[in-house]
């Protein structure tokens, strides 16, 4: 018997409302857990205001949710599932001839649209609120002075030191063994008041250990009339490491923007395993809230036979725990690259599929 829409639009119904009432009320807990924990960090820092608290937790917000998605989806799977089991809607459905399987394509297939939309929409907005909360906490918690960010315009990079400040700007940025080379180099000088000092131009420049070899240097100070020098030390003490560590994290990045980071990281020889890694997991993100209502669904159905709630909420918590400490283990396989990037991205996803769908095959069909 064919399911009619009318059941559908119910069953799917109920699941939306649940998943909005998980999905809100976890956001709202670790919402709390952020302020409590940047109110503590904040405590020996008078500069750091309530107002800054607030703004940097609800600048974080975003990006939690995103990792609250799957877990939103499994309990409000359950909870509708369960829901519909105790009031006997679900006996009458499978008295009626329809299966299970059919009264769970109405939420496999908002889960699907859930995903869709976490990757297309919520993470561009994630992505942005994790930056600006990331820049806030490197300034105003951590006293971080060194910056970097490659954009279509070139490279940006800020550093510091007892002198002053620099802001460095370049076309392009390429990886030689232990140092770097830029080209197309603007240096800005300032003091540590920030007032400015003056500016280098030069044709390139390479990293050495605890300072910046520029070629064909014109430096430009005050009032002083400009002059050329073949090579000028600029002092610094950053790394090939320190640089590669202040990349744009792929967190901070939308979905839409990996892609061609990813292309520039390669093309200037540094390793872009991490953003690959991620930009996958993002692709995999429908099929894994797929899962959770495959597993949602198997826990429900057994323990709604023969089973208590306790039983219900235990034993889908321990599979979120699982998934989350599974996912978390390949992941760092994949970044340390021992298991090829992709199957890293989507094991964890693949495996939660196939074993929801074995567990509903043994409970209705076997």
């Amino acid at each position: 018997m064919k399911i009619s829409s009318t059941l559908s639009l119910y069953i799917g119904r109920n699941f939306l409302v649940a998943f909005m009432a998980f999905f809100i009320g976890l956001l709202a807990l670790i919402f709390l857990l952020d302020v409590m924990e940047l109110l503590r960090r904040a405590a020996s820092k008078p500069e750091v205001t309530n107002a800054l608290v607030f703004e940097m937790a609800i600048m974080k917000l975003p990006h939690m949710g995103q990792l609250l998605f799957p877990f939103a989806v499994l309990f409000a799977g359950m909870a509708s599932f369960w829901r519909l089991s105790r009031s006997s809607e679900l006996a009458i459905t499978r008295a009626a001839g329809i299966s299970a399987w059919q009264f769970l394509v109405p939420v496999i297939l908002i889960a699907f649209i859930l995903g869709v939309l976490k990757v297309a929409a919520f993470n561009p907005l994630a992505s942005s609120t994790l930056s600006r909360f990331q820049q806030l906490e490197a300034v105003h918690m951590k006293g971080q002075k060194n910056f970097l960010a490659i954009s279509a315009g070139g490279l940006w990079l800020r550093q510091g030191g007892t002198d002053g400040q620099a802001v460095i700007h370049a076309g392009s940025i390429f990886q030689q063994a232990d140092s770097a080379e830029i080209s197309e180099v603007t240096v800005f000088l300032y003091r540590q008041n920030d007032s400015f000092v003056g500016r280098i131009d030069a044709t390139s420049a390479i990293l050495k250990e605890g300072f910046w070899l520029l070629s064909n240097a014109w430096i430009s100070e005050g009032d002083t009339p400009s002059y050329m020098v073949n090579e000028y030390e600029l002092a610094t003490d950053l790394t090939i490491t320190k640089i590669q560590d202040n990349f744009a994290p792929p967190e901070t990045m939308s979905f839409w923007d990996l892609p061609n980071f990813i292309k520039t990281l390669e093309k200037s020889g540094f390793s872009a395993t991490r953003h690959r890694l991620h930009w996958h997991s993002l692709l995999a993100a429908p099929l894994l809230l797929c899962a959770m209502v495959l597993i949602a669904a198997t826990f429900t159905l057994r323990h709604a036979r023969k089973g208590t709630t306790s039983l219900i909420i235990g034993s889908g918590a321990m599979a979120g725990f699982l998934l989350y400490f599974f996912s978390d283990v390949v992941f760092a396989l994949g970044l340390s690259e021992s298991i090829p990037v992709v199957l890293a991205a989507w094991a964890p996803s693949g495996v939660a599929t196939m074993l929801g769908l074995a567990m509903l095959l043994h409970l209705e069909d076997g």
